[in-house]
């Protein structure tokens, strides 16, 4: 008999870690949403316990402190029985330029988007080894773990952090049957209150392959993936969920047009083609250059 589901996902209120909880709610699932807005955390879970009819536990809790993210988990479990999945989708995003950082900012976002993740999954891992059953993880990182941004310096190296630990959990958990894995979504629509952005930071770094800005249920759909059996052996795993933004970007132009003469040259005679008009080679670009790739 199959032991039965209870997730716990932090960061729960709205956003990504709301349409987590709510998909895995979809699929008849206990959760435990954790978050530390209660207002906007009870009224979540009201609505996932009205969607589908399940048992929802919210969780009231700053993953900043050490001890609350330490207890969740045990809190959850004395609730609503052994946790058989963690999602930790909590973080902060708060937009400070370096000349204006702090010890006290820069210490905030690290404890909660990576002490608190450490700290959850260590103890989820401990009752899993202690009851000897399998489990699965699974952090929600971001595109700012390998590209920095202005203002987010303390945000991306959170999340370049985060994907590092995800590594070395899945390395050290794995002789135990429990899985890490983590998500890095590209730019996904959250109304959120936690984190807003602009409509111009939106625009700038929501372009991508498939043209379409992300959901949270795209976020969802990857999440309880990874903690299926489907994805039994996978572990250590970045699972990048961003319209291939990582990929490239189409936001550029193309940056010649034609064939100089030095790339006719370089050509076998019988594919040469006859150059397209130069109006003075193009304004003689100032990115003229016989190299191969000049970027």
């Amino acid at each position: 008999m199959s032991e039965p589901g209870h997730v716990l996902v932090t960061g729960a209120a709205s956003g990504i870690g709301a349409a987590v909880a709510d998909a895995f709610a979809a699929a008849g699932q206990r959760v435990t949403l954790v978050d530390q807005r209660a207002a906007e955390l009870a009224a979540t879970a009201a609505g996932v316990r009205r969607r589908h009819g399940v048992e929802v536990l919210d969780l009231v809790a700053d993953l900043a402190d050490p001890q609350e993210a330490e207890a969740v988990v045990g809190r959850a479990a004395d609730a609503a029985g052994p946790v058989t999945a963690l999602v930790n989708a909590a973080g902060i995003y708060p937009a400070v330029p370096l000349l204006e950082m702090t010890h006290r900012l820069w210490d905030r976002v690290m404890d909660v988007n990576v002490r608190a993740a450490l700290l959850t999954t260590v103890a989820y891992a401990r009752a899993r080894v202690a009851a000897g059953l399998p489990g699965a993880v699974v952090n929600i990182s971001s595109g700012a773990a390998v590209r920095a941004r202005p203002g987010a310096a303390h945000y991306c190296t959170s999340k370049a952090a985060l994907e590092m630990l995800t590594r070395s959990c899945a390395v050290e958990f794995g002789q135990h049957g429990i899985r890490v894995n983590a998500v890095s979504p590209g730019f996904v629509t959250v109304d959120s209150t936690a984190n807003p952005v602009t409509e111009e930071y939106a625009a700038a770094v929501s372009a991508n392959p498939l043209g379409r800005r992300g959901r949270p249920d795209d976020i969802a759909g990857a999440v309880r993936w990874l903690t299926g059996d489907e994805a039994g052996w996978v572990t250590g795993t970045v699972l990048r969920v961003d319209g291939g933004a990582t990929a490239g970007t189409t936001a550029l132009p193309l940056h010649w047009s034609g064939l100089t003469d030095v790339q006719q040259a370089s050509l076998p005679s019988d594919v040469q083609q006859a150059a397209p008009p130069s109006d003075a080679q193009q304004a003689s670009s100032p990115f003229d250059t016989t190299e191969e790739n000049p970027l």
